[in-house]
């Protein structure tokens, strides 16, 4: 059986810029029953990094000056480390920092310092604990592994906890995938966050309030690395197998065109969760005008496709078009050509009004296009919440008989392009920023 010890390391003078965490530790140890030994592990609270490395913001500059300034000060600051905005409800930002961590206010935080300063997160955390590990060992001869520790919330639950965001020397996962536990089972998802448990173990010691920032956990040496070994990146996950990827704040900006897609299948069922959250569009007299049709088959994808193709090229060649000319028009359709799978949404009319007046039949048929609109614009978005690209084009709207009879579609179903559907083969091109004041008239 495994016995640990953690200790908390007492004696560590208020951390100013410039210290040398290493050096600090060291002269602390011998406070500690046995010092430091081979295989321990310190766990070292972030906020200590972060003021020996400088990153600490003045939120005031005159003992006079009021608190609208260090709320200034500190949004400048979480901006300045966000990467992402996640999520936000009133002041609260939930935030992707630049190391890819997922947190409050994107690490920047007012306690434990100084009042009229706050902290920023350590540069490089994993950069830090690997200085501090050569630090100890240069100056104890020891061989430990260094946890750089700092308080998260979490999705689903109350409460903060401590985890990794820097690590040295330390084993940072316990991959079981292809083990048996004492039933015969086989193990296919089981990775533990072995760093993460350290930290939060520690913190039961350290404490918020207790002015103990470095804990000492023993009896675990073979967590203990030779080399420095990956660090806490290992246990950020990769945006492409991030479920829950896309937070409140950023669930729209997910969704952008994509013309390039990889052979991959697309899931049908990823594509129907996208249509359930079409048909939650408002529309007008509480009716229903989307219907979509999903063309899963490479024979239905190229039935249509080589209809539309010929219908367009007599259309062009009425309209006086070169050959030359048309041909290059037609390799523009290849993003549809060129996708897994595609989906035709439709405006069907079924419940709208009919007015003596044609203006109020027009401005009803208007309705029913802006609230099909607005369901395919919940279609796009869903799919880029499922991981999936999308471009919607608009060709079908063109040639609407074609398309009603190469699908076998009702004559009251109006075809509103066609959307291309796979996996992103690249990342989308960077959005040139659009300042919303461009776009604001106010009376």
């Amino acid at each position: 059986m495994t016995h640990i010890a953690i200790t908390g390391v007492p004696g560590l003078p208020e951390v100013r810029p410039g210290d040398d965490v290493a050096d600090l530790v060291a002269r602390a140890a011998p406070d500690l029953t046995d010092g430091l030994a081979d295989g321990d592990i310190l766990v070292i609270t972030s906020k200590i990094i972060s003021k020996a490395e400088g990153r600490i913001r003045q939120s005031r500059t005159t003992q006079g000056d009021s608190d609208t300034r260090q709320g200034d000060v500190r949004t400048a600051a979480i901006e300045e480390e966000t990467a992402r905005v996640v999520a936000r409800r009133g002041e609260t930002v939930i935030a992707q920092t630049r190391h890819g961590f997922v947190m409050a206010a994107a690490g920047v935080d007012a306690s434990n310092t100084s009042p009229g300063t706050i902290l920023l997160l350590p540069e490089d955390p994993d950069e830090s604990a690997r200085r501090i590990r050569r630090g100890l060992h240069e100056r104890l001869g020891v061989q430990v592994g260094v946890i750089v520790s700092d308080t998260f919330g979490r999705p689903w639950r109350h409460g903060l906890t401590d985890v990794a965001i820097g690590a040295a020397g330390v084993r940072p996962l316990d991959d079981f995938r292809g083990r048996f536990d004492p039933y015969g089972n086989e193990l296919s998802a089981t990775v533990t966050a072995l760093i993460d448990e350290l930290a939060s173990a520690a913190e039961l010691v350290k404490g918020k309030l207790d002015g103990v920032p470095v804990a000492v956990v023993r009896g675990l040496p073979g967590l203990v690395t030779a080399d420095d070994g990956p660090g806490a990146r290992a246990l950020v996950r990769p945006a492409d197998m991030d479920m829950f990827r896309y937070g409140s704040a950023d669930v729209v900006h997910a969704r952008r065109t994509i013309r390039e897609f990889t052979a991959e299948a697309v899931d049908p069922e990823a594509v129907r969760r996208a249509v359930a959250a079409a048909v939650t569009a408002p529309a007008p007299h509480h009716t229903t005008p989307w219907r979509f049709v999903l063309l899963e088959t490479a024979a239905s994808r190229t039935a249509l496709l080589d209809a539309m193709r010929d219908a367009w090229i007599e259309d062009l060649r009425s309209d006086g078009f070169s050959e030359e000319s048309i041909a290059r028009r037609i390799r523009r359709g290849d993003v549809l050509r060129n996708a897994p799978y595609l989906a035709v949404p439709c405006l069907v009319m079924d419940g709208s009004h009919t007015y003596r007046d044609e203006r109020r039949n027009a401005a009803e048929r208007e309705m029913f296009v802006v609230a099909t609109g607005a369901g395919v614009e919940n279609f796009l978005v869903q799919l880029a919440v499922e991981g999936l690209g999308s471009a919607w084009v608009s060709s079908t709207m063109f040639c609407r008989d074609v398309v009603r009879k190469v699908l076998d579609i009702p004559e009251t179903w109006d075809p509103m392009g066609a959307v291309a559907i796979g996996h992103p083969a690249a990342p989308p091109r960077d959005r040139p920023r659009r300042d919303p004041a461009d776009f604001i008239v106010t009376r």
